[in-house]
């Protein structure tokens, strides 16, 4: 695995791996993971991968805001093809950046020289939308675990976007306002208020 960049994103906590593609006139080859490389990401380190998990969307869907605890789950996510654009947010009580959400753009195609992962650590709520079919796949650093799992939702109307990129919120918007394709379950989460007051919000610190 050749990893050429890792970078911090608004939330400092959620970072981005970017990792080579070797292309010649066939296509390309990479290495999405090697064991030995992510033990020398100082984040990554005792990071032990339980479950992984796969899902196709298609355009104008919103999932998430999902997290867990009991056993917690931090999330490796990567686009296989399409575009995915990540929605975090941190729940994590004591933080300076509680309740604020960012977003990170992150197409898949074959012409591209990298690809990237997106690591989503315990105490922070995950989500996504699409803008074209895609697929995606994800690293979870716990089992999944009913009865230990909330969400909150991403139509909530007290999120804070003050950190998010404009102009990724604003296509976020336009996929809200044209109808999207989201679960009911999702759909009517928590808010931000309402989880702030639930005794489960303490299974999250800073």
């Amino acid at each position: 695995m050749k990893i050429v960049a890792i970078k911090d994103l608004a939330i400092p906590a959620i970072k981005v791996i970017r990792f080579a593609r070797f292309c010649d006139q066939r296509g390309y080859f990479t290495e999405p993971f090697r064991k030995s490389d992510f033990a020398k990401v100082p984040f990554m380190n005792g990071v032990e991968f339980m479950q992984f998990n796969e899902s196709y969307s298609r355009p104008g869907t919103i999932r998430g805001l999902h997290f867990q605890w009991n056993p917690y789950m931090g999330k490796l996510v990567r686009t296989l093809f399409g575009r995915m654009v990540d929605l975090v947010m941190d729940i994590r009580k004591g933080s300076p950046t509680y309740a604020k959400i960012i977003a990170y753009d992150m197409p898949a195609g074959p012409a591209l020289d990298y690809a990237e992962w997106i690591w989503v650590p315990p105490g922070f709520a995950h989500g996504n939308y699409f803008t074209a079919d895609s697929q995606i796949e994800y690293c979870c650093s716990g089992e999944y675990s009913p009865g230990c799992e909330a969400g909150i939702s991403p139509l909530a109307g007290d999120l804070d976007w003050s950190l998010c990129d404009s102009k990724l919120k604003a296509e976020f918007d336009a996929i809200v306002k044209a109808g999207p394709l989201i679960t009911d379950k999702d759909k009517n989460g928590l808010s931000i208020a309402a989880w702030r007051a639930d005794k489960r919000a303490d299974n999250f610190t800073y």
